[in-house]
């Protein structure tokens, strides 16, 4: 269990030698977080753009580090090379620069260089909160809207498998909804308890616990599963939450981010590499928290 950014960057360290592609790179907060992610991390950065630009602001902000710089002045034309540099297994993580997000999801979508991986695209967000022993992990609050069964199947599947590259070897799920009765007129219980019975039934591997329909307060504390006569494996110590659309996960994560003002990070799932998808407005500490999520994806 990762208990803050603090134990994910050590973990990173631990993990061997991972290299970080970035087209459009020739931005100052951008190259800020990945200078420091690089530098507490040890990954590679692969950066790709206007490579005097670049330099310029490597030299500024002191970075010393190695890293790769590959002149390409056009936005899109570098996009596309970083993007390929994954695709060739020269980079093991995948990073948005100064480009329009429809522009970099139809490269890494692309069908000759791209990183299709049959799997549906899912947003997985990372918060340390004041207060909590762990992280707490939200999907998808960033790219499904309004996934049905199959697709929270697919979110979960993907979810999984970051959580184990990341360490873990248990972990513990709660299918949120607004309480704990499967009820037809509320659909998403309905899904919830489907997905436990797909966790049965074998669905998502032995090692780990899904629990479902559940209420957000008894997934963060056991004295209120006590109070409603809840018995649960999870309550009170909960590490993922998945949702029931893009508003839940949405609302969920900024009112952690906002009124309990947790850290957050964010990467994106199920393409062939763990992808961030970082607003350009973003400063550079989100960032660098993004980025070493995802190196801690890699499979």
């Amino acid at each position: 269990m990762l208990k803050s950014y603090t134990d994910l960057t050590s973990r990173i360290r631990g993990c061997g030698r991972r290299s970080l592609s970035v087209g459009a790179a020739h931005d100052r907060d951008l190259l800020e977080s990945v200078a420091q992610a690089s530098e507490i991390a040890g990954f590679h950065p692969i950066l790709f753009g206007d490579a005097k630009k670049i330099e310029v602001i490597l030299k500024d902000i002191g970075y010393t580090g190695d890293c790769n710089i590959v002149d390409e002045k056009d936005d899109l034309t570098s996009l596309a090379a970083s993007v390929k540099c994954v695709h060739d297994g020269d980079a093991s993580v995948l990073m948005k620069g100064q480009v329009n997000t429809s522009d970099f999801m139809r490269a890494v979508l692309d069908k000759t260089n791209g990183l299709r991986s049959g799997s549906l695209l899912s947003h997985l967000a990372a918060f340390e909160v004041g207060g909590f022993d762990r992280l707490l992990f939200v999907t998808d609050g960033g790219i499904n809207i309004a996934p049905n069964l199959s697709e929270k199947k697919e979110i979960l599947i993907n979810t999984l498998g970051a959580l184990r590259c990341l360490g873990y070897d248990n972990p513990k799920v709660a299918v949120l909804t607004a309480n704990e009765q499967v009820n037809p007129k509320a659909p998403a219980t309905v899904d919830a308890a489907e997905i436990v019975n797909m966790w049965r039934e074998g669905a998502f591997g032995s090692d780990c616990v899904v629990e479902g329909p559940m209420a957000l307060d008894v997934a963060l504390s056991s004295e209120a599963a006590a109070h409603k006569g809840i018995e649960s494996r999870i309550a009170g110590a909960t590490d993922l939450f998945l949702v029931s659309n893009i508003e839940v996960g949405n609302v969920l994560g900024k009112s952690m981010a906002n009124i309990a003002h947790a850290k957050m990070a964010g990467v994106v799932l199920g393409a062939t590499a763990p992808i961030v998808l970082s607003s350009r407005a973003e400063n550079a500490a989100s960032k660098l928290n993004s980025i070493i999520l995802a190196c801690g994806c890699v499979a």
